[in-house]
């Protein structure tokens, strides 16, 4: 029988296995950031040991640094972290992005945009959201502290072998349909928990047709429906993608000639199949308080089926049987490693060109790195951007994630580019709507969501 790309992948990786026993597995490359890092540096140092192998590890600041005066920390923990991941990064010999420099950004932006991130590496990163690098065929995951400071010291982890997904995807994206759309679409159809215990693959015609940034979209958020990988099968896109950037390999010929032999066979089995007819999607919003829940922008909010359902209206102070158009929005937020890429500010720019944002609306847009801010800002999307209303900010993680001063107020409804919807997940109180950029952008113009196909 034949092999998935999971299969192919987690075999090159093994250096102990015994059966029924998690695995001794190579890691190839681990990225670190300030937040989950600090410790395990520490541990090595009270253990007396070395980084086992510096070349492999690379660090960058992403989840505290603030995007309108980054050299200003004023919240003194980030401060602390950020200054300790240099500390450490140097003291370790890591190669390490500082603060301001031309390839700091988001972890997992960065991986990718100095080809760092390859077809077969195995890839750590104590962050949930590393399963964005399986979008080139690679085995990517995210770890705990403790994983990331045995990685340190042994460049290899222990992983009990999850089973195998196919997740199915078919069908010509419709108008005003994106990637974030697809990816919103199976976890509000299968749910948050689907994925665990399986690596997934996403495969079919809908899959093939992405560019690179777009399968990034897909893999970012397998975590949010459970699975720990995401991974779409390397193809030309991927090969030209990787090529002559910075960490590319230096015989790009013999690399792909290797990759090529990566993507699953045609007789491999998965264990679980899931399906998605993308062809009859819609623009999707997420109303509640975890990315399953989620409709197409022309759906009602649905009749709440459990004790978690009446929490989440109750939290975002909305009800069953309400249209997605009603929902106020008070802030918008664009960027974030799931959709902080050129081609995301791209799409938003596109729809507020020569436009206002609402009065009552907040809307700032991030790049996810300083690569792509220099190559938007080459476009004029900055001032696209600023003409139209919004703030222009340094790169980061922003208002992702409660850690740095981009926050959401409380009691404010917010269309977010982001992966999640928690409670408090973009400041206390803070109420976020997932979607795609091109609908955060269209709801930044009318300071409620509307459907972005029926506007224009």
């Amino acid at each position: 029988m034949g092999k998935t790309l999971f299969d192919k992948l987690w075999d090159r990786h093994v250096v102990i296995s015994r059966p029924g026993e998690p695995e001794l597995l190579y890691v190839d490359l681990q990225l670190i950031h300030e937040v989950t890092s600090p410790q395990a540096f520490e541990g090595l140092r009270e253990a007396g040991r070395k980084l086992r192998r510096p070349e492999k590890t690379f660090g960058t600041i992403d989840h505290n640094v603030p995007t309108k005066d980054i050299f200003n920390i004023k919240d003194e923990v980030a401060k602390k972290q950020i200054e300790t991941l240099e500390k450490n990064c140097r003291e370790f010999g890591v190669e390490f992005c500082e603060n301001g420099s031309e390839r700091q950004g988001i972890v997992h932006m960065v991986g990718p945009e100095t080809g760092l991130t390859q077809p077969g590496k195995l890839i750590v990163c104590g962050d949930s959201h590393t399963a964005t690098h399986g979008a080139f065929g690679a085995l990517a995951f995210g770890i705990g502290t403790s994983e990331v400071e045995h990685v340190f010291a042994t460049q290899t982890i222990w992983q009990k072998k999850p089973k195998t997904m196919g997740i199915k995807n078919t069908g010509k994206l419709p108008q005003g349909v994106y990637a974030k759309d697809v990816i919103l679409a199976l976890i509000a159809k299968y749910g948050v928990d689907f994925g665990v215990g399986y690596a997934a693959e996403f495969f079919g015609d809908t899959i093939t047709a992405l560019s690179m940034d777009e399968r990034m979209t897909i893999c970012n958020m397998a975590i949010e429906g459970g699975a720990k990988m995401g991974l779409i099968a390397p193809d030309d896109k991927t090969f030209d993608y990787v090529a002559g950037r910075e960490f590319a390999p230096l015989d790009m010929d013999a690399a792909i000639k290797d990759w090529r032999k990566l993507p699953s066979d045609a007789d491999a089995k998965y264990d679980k199949v899931l399906e998605l007819d993308a062809g009859k999607l819609a623009p999707m919003v997420t109303w509640g308080t975890n990315p399953e829940m989620g409709v197409m922008i022309d759906e009602v909010l649905p009749e709440a089926q459990d004790l978690n359902d009446e929490r989440a209206y109750q939290y975002m102070d909305l009800q069953a049987g309400q249209k997605i158009e009603e929902i106020p929005i008070g802030y918008v937020f664009i960027g974030s490693c799931t959709n902080g890429r050129l081609s995301d500010l791209k799409e938003a720019a596109a729809i507020v060109r020569g436009k206002q944002i609402a009065p009552a609306v907040t809307g700032i847009v991030v790049p996810g790195s300083r690569t792509v801010k220099h190559d938007a800002e080459a476009l004029g999307l900055d001032k696209v951007f600023k003409e139209a209303g919004f703030e222009w900010r340094e790169p980061g993680c922003s208002m992702c994630l409660g850690m740095n001063p981009d926050q959401v107020p409380a009691g404010i409804h917010c269309a977010s580019t982001s992966n999640r919807n928690f409670e408090g997940r973009q400041g206390k109180g803070a109420r976020t709507h997932l979607c795609s950029p091109a609908m955060a952008a269209t709801a930044a113009l009318y300071g409620h969501f509307a459907d972005l196909r029926k506007e224009g």
